[in-house]
């Protein structure tokens, strides 16, 4: 059985593929040519993607689009429009005006920021089952589906790995990590996935993670964020106010089957306290996730207990 990796730029991000099969190299190739196919698809930074169409005509007319687009932009208004969720799909009016993660990152003014608000109502995405189209339904609003269409293209990249056989596999979507079939490194079969330490340079872990089979999704403050007269402002954006998200959460990852699900609700707690975040996630089945404190606290379901380990550089 031959182990192989690629590496590639895609997405806004670094994305790490291993797989281990007869024909891994043909695999891999496969594997990106799929990427290619889904960025094209579900990209807010294509402007001529698929999404990009329905923005385009934001106010105008309905636009006809591939199912798993209209799947995954449906699963987005459910959980958009969720009570005290923090996700929100339309919220790209305020991430184009920000632009943070960009070298022309910027603080919009608050005008701005409260005339934008109104373009970004989950609830007048309109949908017709029939005809498969999707309609925004004033001019100016823009879907982003930046915070879920890397867990919903992992899951389709896994039942595609599947359908080739093959043995095991890690995909690494930037922050996005799913596992699949045993490690090949370790007898035990469980991969090992580090946490990353929100005080420290990148590749420092304040927890090594043993996965199986499961997507492991991390979102933090410290990827992305830019200065300005002396303040720090992160990525995260906050639906309800437009600014960045003020917590004390630094890092929050969610461990699940599906890696969609995982995508989902980092996105929707990313606003609670520790407390809120762990006694929801206790309630969902079959879904765990780590809690990293801006004074780098840690805290876990409990199921997790037996497969977190200490890091050690």
């Amino acid at each position: 059985m031959d182990v192989q990796s690629r590496e590639i730029h895609m997405m806004g991000t670094i994305i790490y593929l291993s797989v281990e099969h007869d024909y891994a190299a043909f695999v891999l190739e496969e594997l990106i040519l799929k990427l290619k196919k889904y960025e094209k698809r579900f990209s807010a930074h294509d402007l001529n993607s698929e999404l990009m169409e329905v923005n385009n005509n934001a106010g105008i007319r309905p636009v006809k689009v591939n199912q798993s687009l209209y799947d995954l932009i449906k699963i987005g208004k459910i959980h958009s429009t969720a009570s005290n969720s923090f996700f929100n799909i339309t919220i790209g009016p305020l991430v184009q005006a920000w632009r943070i993660g960009s070298e022309d990152a910027t603080v919009p003014s608050q005008r701005k920021i409260q005339s934008l608000l109104k373009t970004t109502n989950a609830s007048d995405i309109i949908f017709d089952d029939h005809n498969q189209t999707v309609f925004l339904k004033y001019t100016g609003m823009f879907i982003d589906l930046g915070a879920i269409a890397k867990g919903f293209i992992a899951d389709l990249l896994i039942d595609d790995l599947k359908s080739m056989n093959t043995s095991s596999a890690l995909i690494n979507l930037g922050g996005n990590v799913m596992v699949y079939g045993n490690a090949p490194k370790h007898e035990d079969g469980y991969w090992r996935i580090g946490i990353q330490h929100p005080l420290e340079p990148r590749g420092n872990y304040i927890v090594v993670l043993k996965a199986l089979n499961q997507s492991v999704v991390t979102s933090g403050i410290y990827e992305r964020n830019f200065t300005m007269n002396n303040q720090t402002y992160h990525h995260i954006l906050d639906p309800n106010t437009g600014y960045p998200i003020e917590s004390q959460v630094a890092g929050l990852t969610v461990v699940s089957k599906k890696s969609i699900d995982g995508e989902i609700w980092t996105s929707r707690l990313f606003g609670q306290s520790p407390d809120q975040i762990m006694n929801t996630l206790n309630q969902l089945d079959d879904i765990e996730g780590i809690v990293i404190t801006k004074d780098a606290k840690l805290y876990y379901s409990k199921s997790l207990k037996n497969y977190l380990v200490e890091y050690t550089s």
